[in-house]
């Protein structure tokens, strides 16, 4: 039985397209004839990107300039998107920070295990502070955020009449990462759970993180602020698809893909990255909503698999 149920009429938003498995997400989008609208804040490579997919004959790929930070640039972006097409079928939150500064010099005079730097332990040469926590978050979570509530309604118009959201989340965000069991259950108890709820449980992070509390109240130590927002993209998730169940709404872990941020310690392409965001974003009708997806499996939001 054939599920393709996306036309070249079907159109798709992919945030943090420029690069990376953004780019690699938009690239087999257009592949399968999709109309792909790229976004980033870098017009530069955005466009330098835009010219590369081009160039591969994918002339159904659009770049747009746009901030997930940007309240009112993003309800441009809406307006706009309603008036070339009318709708949107699918739409990936892939833009994302680690909310970190690495001393490359200072890992490299210690000799670090590059894998060490994603173990939870403490390695020097690696900075964070309150400011980056901060914009870790507003960029991973209530960039997703933003995107959602301002291109919801143009999703309800979408061609099967079901839209696919798909957040890129992480590993990172499973709660089991948590050391605090009511921390965890605030996130867990999906009866209850809301968007109040989870932006009080990043107000407490961020509380915690400014008065040095972190591991005291069992918040991750290294790499927190990218710990806290992608437990929270995660949760988002599954209010969205509640709220929304006509729709496809899922998150998924990519991969440990290999990349400059990880000392290429990784083990996937951005092409082999991408194919859990895009599995989830052409999704057959009356597949699953509201999961949490390690690649293209459904995994566990609670417990990490071993």
């Amino acid at each position: 039985m054939d599920n393709r149920w996306w036309t070249k009429d079907t159109v798709a938003v992919v945030t943090g397209g420029k690069r990376g498995i953004g780019y690699a997400i938009v690239r087999r989008l257009a592949a399968n004839g999709i109309r792909v609208i790229s976004t980033d804040p870098d017009l530069q490579m955005g466009r330098a990107a835009l010219k590369t997919l081009h160039n591969a004959g994918f002339d159904n790929a659009v770049f747009y300039q746009l901030d997930v930070k940007d309240d009112k640039g993003i309800h441009v972006f809406a307006k706009w998107m309603k008036q070339q097409y009318g709708k949107l079928d699918i739409l990936v939150n892939n833009a994302g920070i680690m909310g970190i500064s690495i001393d490359y010099d200072i890992l490299k005079a210690k000799q670090a295990d590059p894998r060490l730097i994603f173990s939870g332990k403490t390695v020097e040469g690696i900075r964070e502070n309150y400011e980056m926590a901060k914009e870790c978050i507003d960029i991973n979570y209530y960039g997703t955020k933003r995107m959602v509530k301002a291109l919801l309604p143009l999703m309800k118009n979408a061609n099967d009449g079901g839209g696919r959201i798909v957040n890129v989340s992480s590993r990172a965000g499973v709660l089991e990462f948590l050391q605090n069991e009511a921390l965890r259950q605030q996130l867990n108890d999906l009866d209850n759970l809301n968007e109040v709820k989870i932006d009080t449980f990043l107000e407490s992070f961020l509380k915690d993180f400014q008065e040095g509390l972190l591991k005291s109240n069992g918040w991750p130590v290294q790499f927190s602020s990218y710990y806290a927002s992608k437990a929270a993209v995660s949760a988002y998730t599954r209010v969205v698809a509640r709220q929304n169940p006509d729709m496809y709404v899922n998150c998924v872990h990519p991969g440990y893909v290999k990349s400059e941020m990880n000392f290429n310690t990784g083990h996937l392409s951005y092409d082999e990255g991408a194919e859990g965001p895009v599995m989830l974003a052409l999704l057959p009708p009356g597949s699953p909503s509201g999961q949490y997806y390690n690649r293209k499996e459904i995994a566990s939001f609670y417990f990490l698999e071993k």
